[in-house]
C-alpha cells in the first residue's frame, strides 16, 4: 500500500479569512491525502514547528491579506534552517500575477491565485509531494 501523502494547510499572519483554505483541505482530503490544518493566525515559525512534527510531505499557505511576500518566503528560510528544505511549499489566495515569479524564487514550488480550481491544487500536490520525501 502506497504511504499517503501528508500535507500541512496554515494561515500564516493576521488573515482572519479560512473558508478557501478549509475548501482546498477537503479537496485534498477527499482526493485521499492526509490533511493537518492549523488554524488561523500562524507564525512562520510555528507553521515550521508543526510540518516537522507531523512529518509531512508539502505545506500549502494561505493568504488573503496581502502578506505573502513577506510570510510565505519566510516559511521557506526557516524549513531551510531546520534542515528540513525538501518539504514541499505552495501558497495561494489573492496573489497579483507579478508576485508570482518571486515566490517561486524564494523556493515555493507551486503559486495559486484566483480562478485555481481545485483539480490543479490537488494534481499539483499529488506529482509534487508524492516523490518529495
Amino acid at each position: 500500500m502506497a504511504k499517503k501523502i501528508r500535507v500541512l494547510m496554515a494561515k500564516p499572519g493576521l488573515d482572519g479569512h479560512d473558508r478557501g483554505v478549509k475548501v482546498i483541505a477537503r479537496a485534498l482530503r477527499d482526493a485521499g491525502m492526509e490533511v493537518i490544518y492549523t488554524g488561523l493566525r500562524q507564525s512562520p515559525d510555528d507553521i515550521v514547528a508543526a510540518a516537522i512534527e507531523e512529518d509531512v510531505d508539502a505545506i500549502g499557505l494561505s493568504s488573503l491579506s496581502g502578506a505573502h511576500m513577506t510570510l510565505f518566503p519566510k516559511v521557506v528560510q526557516i524549513l531551510k534552517k531546520k534542515k528540513a528544505g525538501d518539504i514541499v511549499v505552495a501558497g495561494g489566495g489573492i496573489i497579483p500575477p507579478e508576485d508570482v515569479p518571486k515566490l517561486k524564487k524564494a523556493g515555493l514550488k507551486g503559486v495559486f491565485g484566483p480562478g485555481t480550481t481545485l483539480q490543479e491544487i490537488v494534481d499539483f500536490f499529488q506529482k509534487n509531494a508524492g516523490r518529495s520525501r
